[in-house]
């Protein structure tokens, strides 16, 4: 039987604080980190993004070694994980790839493999992984570390989320016309596209919280993964692969969609994107599931997306909050969906967490409050 899998620290480093707590004060207060960037480094014209304006490099670390430290020392300050139990995995998109853009191919970390050596050898870990797959990737490596823990190869894990902005990431949406000139509106009939952002989650998962002196009370359950096959950059037209992994989550959860309370979804703000979401949804059963995007604060945050997002609507969970979609105003896809629109409380149990990315892969993940 396979073991129970606990979420037992987390953190987030983001435009909006240096902790989860003050990440969910401010979401809960409205605040968003988008605003207008000039930075010409990253772009020759001012852009809408949400960015880290404190955030520098040092002699010795990049900006995104100096994020993703800050985030694992957050998530780890109050134990010792033992390094022969413990798996780190990091999930990111392009890593250092802003050393090319200081024309600095030979940095010592520029392949992602190294700077997650690197990262995982600072904190004494043994041994270390790099999932990279398009912006499933934060979802992803929650899915694959609980597998890890489930089979018993390791006792406790430890998921660091992490991309910044550079001029490689910006230009490569703009060469897709993906960027909005306004703050993002996720499910909006007006929406124009992304907002794009950076960030570091952290989340440490245990199979052995007792251990570590710690009674959980957030568990992670089933899980889907799957891909459309359909294009490069565009989802699928049907919705009905990202509905598979939903699907696959919830019967390995042992739920139907009425047993979920919320949906934390991907929500980019693209036309096809959302469009996409809406149809899956109605196809796994969830039209009338309240559900929320999380990018009219953060951005989109690439492989950080699925850490820093999980970690919020967790905390909406154990506070029975949910949170509103920011941006949206006026229904704008083609399926109905229940789009949370203003801030509401209600008893919350399980949410599930989806992701969708170029290439086509989808993430599915369920996450349950156990009684307090």
């Amino acid at each position: 039987m396979a073991r129970a899998v606990w979420s037992v620290a987390d953190s987030i480093v983001s435009p909006l604080g240096a902790t989860s707590e003050e990440n969910y004060h401010a979401i809960r207060q409205g605040i968003s980190g988008v605003k207008s960037v000039t930075n010409t480094s990253w772009n020759d014209k001012p852009f809408m993004a949400s960015a880290m304006d404190t955030l520098v490099p040092t002699d010795e670390r990049t900006r995104f070694e100096e994020i993703s430290i800050k985030a694992v020392e957050a998530a780890l300050k109050k134990f010792t994980l033992p390094a022969d139990k413990t798996i780190f995995i990091l999930s990111t998109t392009k890593g250092n790839i802003d050393q090319l853009d200081h024309e600095n191919p030979n940095h010592p970390r520029i392949h992602l493999h190294e700077v997650a050596e690197y990262l995982g050898g600072i904190f004494g870990f043994k041994r270390n992984i790099v999932v990279s797959n398009a912006c499933i990737s934060g979802v992803l490596a929650l899915i694959i570390a609980k597998r890890f823990l489930e089979n018993g190869q390791y006792d406790h894990a430890v998921i660091l989320g992490a991309d910044v902005l550079s001029r490689f990431v910006v230009s490569g949406f703009q060469s897709l016309q993906a960027i909005s000139p306004a703050h993002c509106k996720p499910f909006d009939a007006n929406r124009t596209g992304i907002n794009l952002g950076e960030a570091a989650g952290v989340m440490v998962l245990s199979a052995d919280p007792a251990s570590l002196g710690i009674t959980p009370v957030i568990r992670l359950l089933g899980s889907g993964v799957s891909n459309d096959a359909n294009h490069i950059s565009g989802p699928s037209r049907t919705g009905e692969e990202l509905a598979s992994a939903i699907s696959h989550a919830l019967q390995a959860s042992e739920l139907t969609p009425a047993d979920i309370d919320f949906v934390s979804a991907h929500g980019t703000a693209t036309i096809y994107n959302d469009e996409m979401e809406a149809k899956a949804f109605n196809y796994a059963g969830l039209s009338t599931i309240p559900l929320n995007s999380l990018k009219g604060y953060y951005g989109h945050t690439l492989g950080a997306a699925g850490v820093i997002e999980t970690v919020i609507t967790m905390y909406g969970l154990l506070k029975n909050e949910l949170i509103p979609t920011r941006g949206f105003d006026t229904f704008g896809v083609p399926k109905e969906i229940n789009v949370c629109s203003a801030f509401q409380s209600k008893p919350l149990r399980r949410i599930l967490k989806t992701a969708s990315g170029f290439g086509g892969c989808n993430a599915a993940l369920v996450v349950e409050k156990v009684n307090q």
